[in-house]
């Protein structure tokens, strides 16, 4: 396997084997997003432009030497804020070049608007970043007047759609030069109903045009204080989320496994570290053994890969979506009340597609202060959300929960392992209760949680 597949964010597979992290170097951005709202100290949120401390490059290529040591699976670093990081050159270039002078074995990435993305082009080849993300929200620039407050670019300040054209413009035109440089282009978008959700389409037919090979269409999170949270403005529905995802799908790649990470997140997709790494026991780093583990790792993907394209040419017709209950690692390994998210896949016989992320209240928050009617409140929130999955798969759930489920017509199964295993479980046991004409739930429902 080549070293594209080991990258966890631009490879759906390699997301359950390799982690990436995330060094915050970046304070300063050049655009007022309507959405955003950044903030440098909450380490209990989790979203991008949050961090909890600002790094000197020196203390970044620290920190990632060290995280090394005790994560040797860690195969990508990037910088993607809390700011823009070509708003911040001098430090982003400087850890750039410490990384890739001292551990020239990792892969480099970059998340950026693009506004400065044509100035620095050459720059992002000269320090061998392979990787880069750009946040294209539109390309028509009335849409983007309606998403962009103001824009900083050389000194001057632009608003209105003449912030929107200029951003627009040079954010085609940065794709357009690195890809041409042999930079792999990811594009991020946030979807914002009312605003861009039926335009979408035309920003991936054009950052295709312009050299891009993937898009990642994520739902709109309203930061706290932001505009858009002060305007009352509602987050996507899951299933317009999935509608706009299935049009772009049809002109480009899509990812569906974006968490919409912290700028300072290390670890499995999934399964952050944050902050756990500040007190991690001090170890050595053996770039031997971690080549080894690697490896492992890759030949590990590929089988599963093999056997899931195996599966989905030999598999039944006839569809159905199951939400998982996971902290990452490709396992089932989370209670239904500390859940913070489900994937949510779509079976069809044995061929599995992930269709994307749903967030959610943990029901089990172990807040003193929340009460059975907040719990309720939750779950209602979360049997909504699920709606349209057949079944809930966790590694264990109470029967208050399980009810509840089972009352809206999701079928709650409680077991631990691997994702990929469980799912064709899952789907051979649905079929078994659908030939009888009835679900597990009807059945006996205390029963589905403990099988």
């Amino acid at each position: 396997m080549a070293n594209e597949p080991r990258h966890p964010c631009y490879d759906e597979m390699a997301h359950h084997y390799f982690a990436r992290m995330h060094v915050a170097v970046a304070p300063k951005c050049n655009i007022n997003c309507n959405y955003c709202n950044i903030k440098y100290d909450c380490v209990s949120e989790s979203r991008p432009g949050v961090v909890s401390k600002v790094l000197t490059p020196q203390e970044a290529y620290a920190k990632v030497r060290s995280t090394l040591a005790s994560l040797p699976q860690l195969t990508v670093v990037g910088i993607a804020g809390p700011g823009d990081p070509l708003a911040n050159p001098q430090e982003t270039f400087e850890t750039f070049g410490l990384l890739s002078e001292g551990l020239p074995e990792l892969q480099l990435c970059l998340s950026t608007n693009g506004l400065q993305l044509p100035d620095y082009s050459e720059a992002i080849v000269r320090h061998r970043i392979a990787h880069v993300t750009v946040t294209v929200n539109a390309v028509d620039p009335q849409i983007g007047a309606e998403i962009y407050r103001a824009v900083f670019f050389r000194g001057k300040a632009y608003r209105g759609r003449d912030a929107a054209e200029l951003l627009l413009h040079n954010q085609l035109e940065g794709i357009r030069q690195i890809a041409e440089r042999g930079v792999k282009v990811k594009v991020n978008s946030v979807l914002i109903p009312g605003v861009n959700d039926s335009h979408l389409i035309k920003v991936t037919e054009a950052v295709k045009a312009a050299g891009a090979f993937s898009h990642n269409i994520m739902p709109l999170i309203l930061s706290p204080g932001s505009v858009y949270e002060k305007e009352g403005r509602k987050e996507p529905a899951p299933s317009l989320t999935l509608q706009v995802q299935a049009r772009s799908e049809a002109v480009i790649p899509v990812m569906r496994h974006c968490r919409q990470c912290r700028s300072d997140a290390v670890g499995l997709i999934g399964d952050d570290l944050g902050v756990k790494t500040e007190n991690a026991p001090a170890r050595e780093y053996d770039p031997a053994a971690r080549e080894e583990l690697l490896i492992r790792l890759d030949r590990t993907a590929v089988e599963r890969k093999r056997r899931e394209a195996n599966a989905g040419e030999q598999g039944e017709r006839g569809s159905m979506r199951i939400a998982v209950a996971t902290r990452g690692g490709g396992q089932v390994n989370v209670h239904f009340g500390h859940a913070r998210e489900f994937l949510v896949y779509e079976v069809s016989g044995q061929e599995q597609k992930l269709l994307g992320v749903r967030r959610i209240q943990a029901y089990c928050n172990g807040k003193a202060e929340c009460g059975e009617a907040d719990k309720e409140a939750i779950l209602d929130e979360t049997v909504a959300l699920l709606q349209d999955c057949s079944i809930v798969l966790c590694a264990a759930i109470g029967p208050g929960p399980a009810e509840r489920l089972a009352r809206a017509g999701l079928t709650a199964l409680a077991r631990k392992g691997e994702i990929g295993k469980l799912l064709e479980q899952c789907a051979k046991y649905h079929r078994f209760f659908t030939s009888i004409s009835c679900s597990p739930s009807e059945v006996c429902p205390s029963a589905v949680q403990q099988r």
